[in-house]
């Protein structure tokens, strides 16, 4: 569910952790962390505040962003995966999907499309539908990345949510 100021306080009582606080721990957390268990939790549990607009600039400000772009250079699959769940659940926004380009993170959710992971796949093709626009395109719609959504949106009886996302990218930055 999204929040606001309101809703946030009245959650968070007198002797809560406020939300920029809490997400600022996690970070910590991550960066003190050298257990690879407890990276994929934290970042996870950062991939799903990612979702609610509440937090933007939060992760704007506290390089949430950043450090689900570092995940996907991972060699840790939960990593990637939870790393582009986080691009996925934020880029909606414009102000975050600038940031994301602006770091180079196009480059790194392209190379999630050939994830053996399921998930990470599917996080790829929505990050792609919101990172794509017009300053994005040429560098999204390129032939071979094009192929690669092709061929999902072709794969329908095999995995349906592949063909779904692939077909709805299609249909918005491509055939329309």
């Amino acid at each position: 569910m999204f929040t606001n100021a309101q809703r946030q306080v009245e959650r968070t009582g007198r002797g809560g952790t406020p939300r920029e606080q809490y997400l600022q721990d996690l970070v910590t957390q991550f960066q003190d962390s050298t257990d690879e268990e407890s990276k994929e939790r934290i970042v996870a549990n950062l991939a799903n505040f990612a979702y609610d607009p509440y937090n933007y600039a939060f992760m704007r400000q506290l390089n949430i962003l950043e450090l689900f772009l570092d995940c996907i250079t991972e060699p840790n699959e939960r990593l990637v995966e939870f790393g582009v769940g986080g691009i996925c659940n934020s880029c909606v926004d414009p102000a975050n999907a600038s940031v994301i380009t602006q770091c180079g993170g196009i480059p790194l959710v392209v190379q999630c499309l050939s994830s053996p992971v399921k998930n990470t796949v599917n996080y790829a093709l929505g990050g792609l539908y919101y990172l794509c626009n017009p300053l994005t395109k040429k560098e999204i719609l390129k032939p071979d990345v094009l192929r690669v959504i092709r061929d999902y949106s072709a794969a329908g009886a095999v995995n349906s949510s592949f063909s779904n996302l692939a077909n709805a990218f299609l249909d918005k930055h491509v055939n329309s």
